[in-house]
């Protein structure tokens, strides 16, 4: 069993390398190759990574692209990149060299999972078509990750994060009334496509041990966020009624919202029930509201909704946030503090749930990064390894996972086939995929 980091350790370097898991990770034996960058298809394969597969990276020799966004840097490689990264094993192979384009056939045709989030046509041009690929080992589960899918007017279109937050409608929602659409502060548009994409690939898996058969899956982020419209776009679909942004508010419950407090704090409450707006009503000192006819329902609080927030807002602001917390969970109403991120890392809850990483490298590098929210009962605990530096793992991978000789790897090297950390510079070198060019990559780039 590998010796890594528990995902819930403590501060403390030592505890967490002492570490060592007692059982196996749910997804123990699973090999996924991995051949994307960025943001969405890696957030995918770390979150199966965690479960426990073994996450082979294909990398190009100047390496994913997020190795090197700005500002934040550990060593050589960005925080972004770390962030979406542990657990996993980089290899460096340059796809424009025939003998590295046929590596990466080896390694696809060595694994259970491939995912990949290159533009759609891109690996076919190069040679890697998955209907061939799946025709010789029909148990393989094959991943496409793309802005606007395989198909379809948009298929060829490059896509960002933001760009499927606004044609999903998603972003039409975000933000105040009467202002500019905001984007989500969360890349929502890669995170939910990787999301989708685990659970699509643990289904797949699931059906292959009772068919024996793999299968070829295709994820869209525009269908990713249009899915997440949810209750919003059935609304619509109903009334034919066109929602405003919502800020803080409910469309349905005008006491399920935020309020500003007297520390310039804010506060959300979700009194969502009769007897929590009872309860709102008197904590706030506002008893009368409870007999008032304009009020008297849920229906006739939304209908009145604009006489009733600015009373709302007004007793808020005579008390801090850290006082109406306690007085409403007092009275059972969910309350919570719209909290900073230095508050959310300090907070007892997150801290308890091993939900801020500690990720310690073998050379002295060290990082914090957010957790993994999954916990079993009796399977291991979620992995904490280190994200590999660029090529950091291209020769154990060449020989031991594909069989090649001492003789067989120094010619891939020799031929620019492949790359290890030991022939690879953080300058200088030539992208693998060239001559394909970066508009032909990805279309998920996150910045």
């Amino acid at each position: 069993m590998v010796h890594v980091p528990s995902t819930f350790s403590s501060d403390n370097k030592d505890e967490a390398n002492a570490m060592v898991e007692n059982s196996e990770a749910p997804l123990t034996g699973t090999t996924i190759l991995d051949m994307t960058q960025f943001l969405s298809g890696p957030y995918c394969t770390q979150v199966l990574a965690d479960l426990g597969a073994t996450v082979i990276k294909i990398e190009s020799p100047q390496g994913d692209l997020s190795r090197t966004v700005p500002p934040h840097f550990v060593g050589d490689d960005s925080v972004y990149f770390l962030s979406t990264n542990r657990n996993k094993k980089s290899v460096v192979v340059d796809m424009k060299v025939p003998e590295g384009l046929e590596l990466v056939r080896r390694l696809v045709l060595s694994s259970d999972v491939v995912v990949e989030n290159f533009r759609p046509g891109v690996l076919e041009r190069l040679g890697l078509r998955c209907v061939d690929l799946r025709s010789q080992k029909p148990s393989l589960v094959w991943c496409s990750i793309s802005g606007f899918g395989q198909d379809g007017p948009y298929n060829a279109k490059p896509a960002y994060d933001m760009i499927v937050q606004a044609l999903s409608g998603a972003m039409s929602l975000t933000g105040e009334p009467g202002r500019p659409a905001v984007r989500a502060g969360i890349p929502i548009g890669d995170i939910s496509a990787g999301l989708y994409a685990s659970t699509a690939i643990l289904a797949a898996l699931h059906r292959r041990t009772l068919t024996g058969r793999g299968d070829s899956i295709d994820i869209s982020m525009l269908d990713c966020q249009a899915a997440m419209l949810s209750y919003q776009g059935a609304y619509y679909l109903h009334s034919g009624l066109v929602p405003p942004r919502q800020g803080t508010a409910h469309d349905s419950i005008p006491t399920y919202r935020s309020f500003r407090c007297g520390d310039e704090i804010e506060v959300v409450v979700t009194a969502n029930t009769e007897r929590m707006w009872q309860s709102l009503c008197r904590v706030l000192g506002l008893e009368q509201l409870i007999d008032d006819p304009l009020f008297a329902t849920s229906r006739q609080r939304l209908l009145n909704r604009n006489a009733l927030t600015p009373l709302l807002e007004e007793a808020f602001l005579r008390r801090d946030a850290n006082d109406w917390v306690p007085l409403l969970e007092a009275e059972g109403i969910p309350v919570g503090t719209v909290n900073t991120l230095d508050r959310v890392m300090k907070d007892a809850q997150i801290r308890h749930r091993g939900m801020v990483m500690n990720l310690f490298a073998e050379d002295g590098r060290e990082t914090k990064v957010m957790g993994n929210p999954i916990v079993f009962g009796e399977a291991a605990r979620p992995r904490a390894v280190f994200p590999p530096m660029l090529g950091q793992d291209t020769e154990e991978i060449v020989r031991t996972a594909l069989g090649a000789s001492r003789e067989e790897f120094d010619e891939f090297v020799r031929v620019g086939a492949v790359k290890c950390s030991t022939h690879v510079t953080s300058s200088g070198e030539t992208p693998s995929l060239s001559e394909i060019g970066l508009k032909e990559l990805i279309g998920d780039k996150q910045a």
